[in-house]
């Protein structure tokens, strides 16, 4: 998440006493944490807007918090010209040595492609960014956006097909988030400054105001080992298929991926880079 946003940092937290699914109620377990009226709940709950304009974006997160969980979140990005937004849905942690787990989605000119990008912070250390154009439109319809967090993995989603795995490594050395439970969070703000084409392209505001809405949450998740032991995700991993469809993803739609861009490390990658 952008340094200058960690002020306005959203997160929905779900955190049961037994193993549960659970489906949002945006009235019930959310709260708009900035913005105002800019953010607006309707179809009894079970969806909510964010607006963007000149004086504000803004936000909500959940009222509850979780540790792991599988959880998916329905999202109509702002469609025409969307250069210079950004809307968010990760979660995360608090403190300097939070854990965070992102999906960003940059916007751009009319008929320019949206770029997904995604990031891992463990311990308070990011810098683990990959980025992908969508194969899709994401401002004509609804689309499916998951995080399964197990203590094996991280594996990012998109309509039922992975974009990214970050594998639990801490016997390498590489910190992974365990043990800091952690709220969702979302929000719509300007970001003109960086978010298209490093800041060359400017919000237009005559277009103003923007929307993204936000349906159909559910989340899979339990408070501890125990009580998840017995669910399929808690131990869930990629298979061979599964694999293979990342893969075709990855070599067809990422743009951008921390562990090939030699400038910004020209002392070596990160460890994680070169494991299997």
């Amino acid at each position: 998440m952008h340094h200058k946003m960690k002020i306005f940092r959203m997160f929905f937290v779900f955190f049961f006493f037994v193993s549960a699914a659970f489906a949002g109620d945006f009235y019930q377990d959310f709260a708009v944490t900035w913005g105002g009226g800019r953010a607006r709940s309707f179809d009894n709950g079970n969806s909510l807007t964010l607006t963007l304009d000149r004086g504000s974006g803004s936000g909500f997160r959940s009222k509850k918090q979780f540790l792991f969980g599988k959880i998916d979140m329905k999202i109509k990005l702002v469609p025409g010209n969307s250069a210079g937004t950004v809307t968010t849905y990760y979660l995360s942690s608090l403190g300097q040595f939070h854990d965070e787990i992102d999906f960003e989605f940059l916007g751009n000119l009319s008929g320019q492609p949206y770029v997904m990008h995604t990031n891992i912070y463990a311990q308070g250390k990011g810098n683990k960014e990959q980025q992908f154009y969508l194969w899709f439109d994401p401002t004509k319809d609804f689309h499916t956006y998951s995080i399964q967090w197990n203590p094996q993995s991280i594996i990012f989603s998109v309509d039922g097909t992975p974009v990214r795995q970050f594998k639990n490594l801490e016997s390498r050395g590489i910190p992974f988030p365990k043990s800091q439970p952690m709220w969702i969070y979302a929000s719509l703000w300007n970001a003109d400054d960086w978010a298209t084409r490093g800041g060359l392209v400017k919000t237009d505001w005559s277009k103003a105001p923007f929307y993204a809405t936000f349906t159909g949450f559910n989340a899979l998740s339990c408070p501890n080992y125990a009580s998840c032991s017995t669910n399929s995700w808690f131990s869930q991993s990629l298979d061979y298929a599964a694999i293979e469809k990342m893969k075709w993803i990855q070599k067809n739609y990422m743009v951008y991926n921390y562990c090939t861009d030699y400038r910004r490390f020209p002392q070596g990658f990160p460890p994680e880079c070169s494991i299997a």
